[in-house]
């Protein structure tokens, strides 16, 4: 059989549906919720073999399950309008926060009134209000994420706080090559540090009894596949259908829509809804990527520990200026030690290291002389992740924007987290803003 004889054999057996949704993390599941609940016939590819997307962890042989990051969801999040069958799945937690600063002690996450701004003493006191003083006088034009942080808090607090470092070690990019525009849409807490009326009122928060309110929750100890499978399992009720470990390979326009040639066969649509990264979805339609969006690779290690730990926290936050990682969470915290030992996973962006074992070495050494662990402190495994979040260097989100709407003239809808290029921290944020691209009203689906 010649190729074109195989290729009309394979698009004769072209499963049709309504919709193909690319991806199954949670903006592909919840915008196959939504189109499911509209009567459509939705398929759901992802090269992945699970659904969840970068929601995923590992275990090890001795019991120990890490995730790749940290992820708290609430009892009120949107996502269980559309999946209220996993709030019995999930882990009711008392997180608490804290950060490594400069100076070498844990404190509040993301500022400290007391350590980063009392402390400073009178010189320092003097010199954090002068900064913000200069700043808002004479540094009001801004062109970056540095010059909005800057701004609002000064350029002596932005270093004594670590908070300039952290935005490097987070967004893989020097504060000054971050851009303007994301720093307006994810950073605006910072104003709320820089009044002091502000800062008495959180103050004053703080001592207050707490309140009524959403209750935190973690994925079942077991992993995200115990979260993620129930999920999809209502969603094949609903008629869903999934094609995971696809092997996505191209699409093509047809007068019907598009095919999506994947490596056992063909699934056709009239409409695509793209939640991948956007570099994936323009190789699938042939497009180069001009100019190349960057994203972060994402080093997790995973740790075990035995001895005296130098915090009570269950998430720590790398505000020095010195060492690679960023963030650390102790899922022992959450779900119990195994075998009497703690355990917690570290997160490190790969470009400001460049191996696992240097990741590794680069923590031993700074968490240790820190005084973070005074003890038995165990590699036991380690992930790399691609694509983990986009990196948002100037001019980024003006080219994602270009990117996006080259998919949208060829027909592809490019949403969510990874298809918009769009930091979005939590599910909440996820959920709401796919049942915005979908076209749903917060109640539509009514649970």
């Amino acid at each position: 059989m010649d190729d074109a004889s195989h290729q009309a054999m394979q698009m004769s057996a072209a499963q049709h549906f309504d919709v193909i949704v690319l991806g199954a993390g949670i903006s592909g599941l919840v915008a196959a919720s939504i189109l499911a609940s509209r009567g459509e016939r939705v398929v759901v590819v992802d090269d992945y073999g699970h659904p969840g997307g970068n929601h995923m962890d590992w275990t090890s042989p001795e019991g120990y399950t890490f995730d790749v990051g940290s992820l708290i969801f609430q009892d009120d999040s949107p996502l269980l309008r559309h999946f209220p069958e996993l709030l019995s799945y999930y882990v009711p937690i008392d997180p608490s926060w804290g950060r490594l600063n400069p100076q070498g002690k844990i404190t509040t996450y993301p500022i400290s009134i007391r350590d980063d701004i009392l402390a400073a003493g009178p010189a320092g006191l003097v010199r954090i209000f002068a900064s913000v003083l200069f700043a808002r006088v004479f540094l009001r034009r801004m062109a970056n994420a540095r010059d909005f942080a800057r701004y609002w808090i000064g350029s002596h607090l932005l270093h004594r706080s670590g908070l300039e470092t952290y935005m490097k070690r987070f967004y893989g990019l020097a504060a000054e090559d971050i851009d303007l525009d994301l720093a307006r849409k994810r950073m605006l807490w910072i104003s709320e540090y820089a009044s002091v009326i502000n800062l008495t009122r959180r103050a004053f928060k703080r001592r207050r009894a707490a309140g009524p309110g959403n209750r935190q929750m973690a994925r079942p100890k077991e992993g995200f596949a115990t979260l993620y499978e129930p999920a999809a399992r209502r969603l094949e009720r609903d008629g869903v259908v999934f094609r995971l470990s696809a092997g996505m390979r191209g699409v093509e326009k047809v007068p019907s829509g598009f095919e999506l040639s994947l490596a056992d066969g063909v699934v056709s649509a009239q409409r695509i809804v793209s939640t991948v990264p956007i570099a994936i979805a323009e190789r699938l339609c042939g497009m180069a990527s001009q100019p190349v969006l960057k994203t972060i690779t994402l080093i997790s290690l995973y740790f075990s520990f035995s001895g005296e730990r130098g915090f009570t926290q269950s998430i720590i936050y790398n505000f020095s200026h010195t060492g690679a990682w960023k963030r650390l969470t102790v899922y022992s915290d959450f779900y119990g030690r195994v075998n009497g030992r703690e355990y917690f996973a570290v997160e490190v962006i790969a470009g400001h290291v460049g191996t696992i074992d240097e990741a590794e070495g680069d923590f031993r050494q700074h968490a240790c002389g820190n005084g973070m662990f005074a003890g038995d402190l165990k590699l036991e495994g380690s992930q790399v992740l691609e694509n983990a979040y986009p990196i948002y260097s100037k001019g980024a989100a003006q080219n994602a924007a270009n990117a996006i709407s080259k998919l949208r003239m060829f027909g592809i809808e490019s949403i969510g987290r990874q298809g918009g290029f769009n930091y979005q921290p939590t599910a909440r944020v996820s959920t709401i803003e796919v049942e915005a691209a979908i076209g749903v009203s917060g109640g539509h689906l009514g649970n």
